[in-house]
């Protein structure tokens, strides 16, 4: 439900992981390296970076003190304000655009995440609506450095975020865009309009980048044959899976595997 980790050393961090949660990583003292799907991000001490729900992570370096507060969605999220709040200006974003934020006030973010800390320990009466409001808190203040050094403002629809989650949860049963409409109580063409809003494309193109980016996880982070990657993705024909990655990824599963060194 909800989880706050103190480290020190990458052991235990440093093997690839996968949790489906949304993980916060704040730099509390010197620096560490971390890997997210593939890109490597270099953290310096205040530094914040935020990783969405399955997205493989691991730490290659620490040096020096990092805290990480995890948690589920269904504990943060009661309302549709609530999930609006965590992709709020492209936190947690579903898109592969993790981003080092640099917290111009650490000591507001070192005292919520000692006081979440406390609470979590001690457990007292109430103490996870407690935890909740300093995470909330948390994600205020760092949409609050977003907004002061200039970043555009970026609202999210909650039905948009349903629809990215209810994507990311049915890989394997191979849904249309209908499907999922059903599913949400609303329309294909209102999935449309709001993927356009906030993408710029189609419902259908956002559910293949989403398909595209788990197959790039499995491909790396996963010892599975490119038949098991394209059943487990909902393709009942793999040879369909392969020009379909390649369409849209620009080269084959298996070269993309070489590519990665795997």
């Amino acid at each position: 439900m909800v989880e706050l980790e103190k480290i020190r050393v990458v052991d235990g961090w440093d093997r690839p992981r996968r949790v489906l949660r949304y993980l916060l990583v704040w730099v509390e003292a010197g620096e560490a390296v971390m890997v997210v799907d593939e890109k490597e991000y270099r953290l310096r001490q205040n530094d914040v970076i935020t990783i969405t729900s399955g997205q493989v992570h691991f730490f290659s370096r620490v040096d020096g003190e990092v805290a990480c507060l995890s948690f589920s969605l269904d504990f943060i999220c009661k309302d549709d304000n609530d999930i609006e709040l965590i992709f709020h200006n492209g936190l947690f974003c579903h898109f592969g655009q993790n981003e080092v934020i640099g917290m111009d006030r650490p000591a507001e973010v070192r005292n919520l995440l000692d006081r979440i800390g406390s609470e979590l320990v001690m457990r007292p009466y109430q103490y996870l609506i407690s935890v909740r409001s300093y995470i909330e808190l948390l994600l205020v203040g760092i949409n609050r450095v977003k907004v002061e050094r200039g970043d555009e403002i970026w609202k999210p629809d909650a039905l948009f975020l349903r629809f990215l989650e209810a994507v990311r949860d049915n890989f394997s049963a191979n849904l249309t865009v209908g499907d999922f409409a059903e599913r949400l109580s609303t329309t294909r063409e209102k999935l449309d309009e709001l993927a356009k809003t906030h993408t710029g494309k189609t419902a259908q193109h956002v559910v293949y980048s989403l398909v595209i980016s788990e197959a790039k996880r499995l491909l790396v982070y996963q010892d599975m044959s490119i038949k098991e990657i394209a059943y487990q993705l909902g393709f009942s024909d793999p040879f369909y899976f392969s020009n379909f990655f390649k369409k849209h990824a620009g080269q084959s599963p298996k070269a993309y595997k070489s590519a990665a060194g795997v």
